[in-house]
């Protein structure tokens, strides 16, 4: 039994009241008068609408350890990234494992793996595969459709997909980056449902119109919720909150609560602002997450005031998880799965042969803040008979590895990192998660990548300190030894351990980015234009398809 205000979020009211819980359910919920200043408040728990839980690096048990804390009790989770490794038994993985804690995780069937045929993935989950998954009671929706072109060219494989999920009465995610218009009306025809990938009002307010459910992303690497909150008041029956990507040191920092406080502070209205953060995830996704009412599971926060929305307590099917700050879920260990069959590399490696003294080079232009990246026509620097990286111009050189088998190196070049020496490799690497790596020097890129390699998979950074006898190298590793994307050591640890490698990187290294191994993890993901680089080779997203390093005129 507590007593406290209590916020209704459907008739919008709030009145001082008790509610009674039975067996982990809202028994009965008993108006005892007016509003009280100064008491605390109840409200439904909040949802993440979409995650993929490994980008937090951490396990299932671990991620919900430290989003309790900030009033989670639910997300919905495309688990794509460990799918991409590990196929079908990945999904298995993080199902298992989040079955070991209270968290109500709502997971997808991957719908695209691997993304494209473009890259080298570790398994591929098929039309048989998501149409299984999709039979089974603990998958909750079809996860995000990335191949966009796909849709709009009706292949007979995605439209399969899509037809088994609205067969088994599932919804179905949407990714469309740019879409806009007739395309985006086709996309939604199809049976696409949500969008998370909008990056501009304008996108936002063309696909909500046509009716597709905006989810306004602020993750770690991609931040739209600035230019996308003013759909909230425009469209509140089509607005949800998500994260998408979220490295555990602002995970440890705050969640959901960070948007419903930035949008209140804002100005927009408070009853939409929870609409989106609480409700209509829950009634899209069919989540089985209680919103305070008679016969609800009973999964609610209490609050100190409806400002700063400061999370008191954390309660999971009457199960406190959570108090003032301290999660009281267990740390507990997780089985350790993985797939990485590459040998060390040797400098050489990376060694790209310049076939003519001079000449300009297509460049990928990282944008802080975004997973879409520009494609640059920038004069290159040879020296001994090959392209080089050029630190003092911030051109530096980016390299994919193929972690699954020994096999070339794709070598190209990247501007916005800010490095000024060393190099950090990482092997989250959307989508296929090969090890991505930007470096000032051959050797540098060589000693991040094997340090990855040598722990089967995690993050990475190189320095150089010059001495009298030579260059000496300090590494620093953040080993991920759960498929190379995570790792269930403590939450909070990890998010220490995470936090000194970021400052590393920018303090000693030079980079000049907010998140720069969540920019990096992005530099290989295809199906966001424009230029991005595979295992394969240099990819144009515009047009889907390879091109060529040097440009030619």
């Amino acid at each position: 039994m507590l007593t406290a205000n209590i916020l209704n979020l459907f008739d919008k009211s709030i009145y001082y009241g008790t509610i009674h819980l039975d067996h982990g359910r809202v028994a009965q919920i008993d108006r005892l008068g007016p509003e009280r200043v100064g008491e605390p408040y109840i409200l439904p728990g909040f949802v993440d609408a979409h995650v993929h839980i490994e980008s937090s690096l951490l396990t299932p048990v671990q991620f919900a350890r430290l989003a309790v804390v900030h009033g989670t009790v639910s997300t919905v989770s495309d688990p794509h990234e460990i799918g991409n490794v590990l196929g079908v038994a990945g999904v298995e993985y993080m199902l298992d494992d989040a079955e070991r804690t209270p968290f109500k995780f709502c997971f997808g069937a991957p719908s695209c793996v691997p993304a494209t045929p473009f890259e080298t993935a570790g398994a591929i989950i098929g039309v048989n595969d998501v149409k299984n998954l999709l039979g089974r009671r603990d998958i909750g929706y079809l996860a995000e459709m990335m191949n966009f072109p796909g849709v709009l060219n009706e292949d007979p494989d995605v439209m399969l997909k899509i037809a088994y999920a609205r067969a088994f009465s599932k919804p179905v995610d949407g990714h469309a980056p740019g879409l806009r218009g007739n395309d985006a009306q086709r996309y939604i025809d199809a049976g696409i449902e949500t969008d998370h990938e909008c990056t501009t009002y304008e996108e936002g307010l063309d696909k909500a119109r046509r009716g597709m459910n905006i989810l306004i992303r602020e993750g770690s690497a991609a931040r739209n919720f600035d230019d996308l909150i003013p759909l909230v008041d425009e469209f509140p029956q089509l607005i949800m909150f998500c994260s998408d990507d979220k490295h555990p040191d602002t995970l440890a920092e705050g969640h959901i609560n960070q948007l419903v406080v930035r949008a209140i502070r804002a100005g927009y209205n408070r009853w939409n602002v929870l609409r989106a953060a609480c409700i209509n995830p829950v009634l899209h996704y069919r989540l089985p997450v209680g919103l305070l009412r008679e016969g609800d599971a009973a999964d609610y926060i209490v609050v100190n005031d409806l400002i700063t929305f400061q999370v008191l307590e954390t309660i999971i099917n009457g199960e406190t998880v959570a108090q003032r700050g301290e999660t009281l879920l267990p740390d507990q260990r997780s089985e350790q799965v993985n797939q990485f069959n590459c040998s060390p590399k040797e400098p050489a490696d990376f060694w790209l042969q310049a076939h003519r003294p001079y000449g300009q080079l297509r460049v990928i232009e990282a944008i802080d803040g975004q997973l879409i990246t520009n494609e640059l026509h920038l004069d290159g620097t040879v020296a001994k008979g090959a392209w080089v990286a050029d630190p003092t111009r911030d051109l530096l050189k980016i390299v994919v590895v193929n972690r699954y088998a020994d096999a070339p190196v794709a070598v190209g070049f990247i501007r916005n990192f800010g490095l000024t020496q060393g190099a950090i490799a990482s092997s989250v690497g959307h989508d296929s998660h090969n090890i991505t790596a930007v470096g000032c020097d051959d050797e540098s890129l060589c000693q991040a990548v094997n340090a990855v390699i040598q722990a089967r998979g995690g993050l990475s950074a190189v320095g150089v300190v010059a001495q009298e006898a030579g260059s000496l190298y300090i590494r620093k590793l953040l080993p991920l030894p759960v498929a190379g994307l995570m790792t269930d050591v403590d939450g909070y640890v990890v998010a220490d351990q995470y936090t000194e490698l970021d400052r590393f990187v920018k303090d000693e290294l030079g980079s000049t980015l907010a998140a720069p191994f969540m920019t990096l993890s992005f530099m290989a993901l295809l199906v966001i234009p424009a230029l991005k680089l595979s295992d394969k080779g240099l990819f144009d997203g515009s047009t889907f398809r390879f091109t060529g390093l040097e440009v030619i005129k």
